[in-house]
C-alpha cells in the first residue's frame, strides 16, 4: 500500500495543525508525506518563531490519496489564493480523503468542497461555515461527511489523523502510532471545550478572537 499525503502549508499556519496529524499519518505503512504550498519555502507559523518548510509546489503534487489543510491565521489569505483554491478543487477530484484541522475548514468551504456537508472547525470559527453552505458541528471533534474530513480546534488533529489511520490501515496500525507517540491525554483542566470551560473564559477568549473582531 502506497499512500501520498499531502499538507498544505502558508504563512501564518497554526503549527500544530500541520504537524500533529504529520506525525500521525507518516506511520502508515507506505505512507509519503509532503508538504506544499502556492511558493515552496519556508512559512512562518502563526506564532512567528518557528517556520514549516514547505518542499514541493502545489503542481508538483497533483493527485495526492490524501490532503490535510490546516489552520491559522493565514487561512484568509490561502483562500483568496486562486492558486490554492484551484489545487483543492482538483486535488479532491481524486483524493480518498480531503481533511482539514482547525480554520482550514474555511479553506476547504472556499473551495466548494463543504456545501451541504457536516463539518466542524475551531469554536470561534463555527459560525464562519455558514457563509460556504456547511451545517456546523460543535459537539464532535471530528466530523466525517462522505470523504471530506474536518476536526475542531489544533490539538483535534492528531485525533482525526488516528481515526484516518484506522480507515486508511486499520485499528492494530492506528493503535500502534497512537502507542508510539504515547498519545494518552490527561490534561491539568478540564476546559478543553466551551461545555467544560467557566463561560467567563469562553465569552473572554470568543471576544478576543479574530472572528468576533471581523463582525
Amino acid at each position: 500500500m502506497i499512500v501520498q499525503i499531502a499538507v498544505l502549508l502558508f504563512d501564518k499556519v497554526y503549527a500544530l495543525d500541520a504537524v500533529g496529524p504529520y506525525e500521525v499519518l507518516r506511520g502508515i505503512p507506505g505512507a509519503g508525506v509532503c508538504f506544499v504550498a502556492a511558493d515552496p519555502g519556508p512559512k512562518p507559523t502563526e506564532s512567528g518563531a518557528l517556520a514549516l518548510v514547505a518542499d514541493h509546489a502545489l503542481h508538483a503534487v497533483p493527485n495526492p490519496d490524501i490532503v490535510v489543510v490546516p489552520g491559522g491565521a493565514g487561512e484568509v489569505d490561502a483562500r483568496a489564493d486562486r492558486r490554492v483554491i484551484d489545487w483543492l478543487q482538483v486535488a479532491h477530484e481524486g483524493s480518498q480523503w480531503t481533511t482539514s484541522v482547525c480554520t482550514g475548514a474555511l479553506v476547504l468551504g472556499a473551495a466548494g468542497l463543504l456545501e451541504g456537508k457536516r463539518a466542524t472547525s475551531h469554536w470561534t470559527a463555527l459560525d464562519a461555515l455558514r457563509q460556504f453552505g456547511a451545517e456546523p458541528v460543535g459537539d464532535e471533534r471530528v466530523v466525517f461527511d462522505g470523504k471530506v474530513v474536518t476536526a475542531a480546534g489544533v490539538s483535534a488533529g492528531i485525533d482525526m489523523a488516528l481515526t484516518l489511520a484506522e480507515r486508511v490501515a486499520g485499528p492494530d496500525v492506528a493503535q500502534a502510532i497512537q502507542l508510539e507517540i504515547e498519545y494518552d491525554p490527561q490534561p491539568p483542566f478540564d476546559t478543553g471545550s466551551t461545555a467544560k470551560a467557566p463561560p467567563e473564559l469562553v465569552a473572554r477568549l470568543r471576544a478576543a478572537s479574530r472572528f468576533a473582531r471581523a463582525t
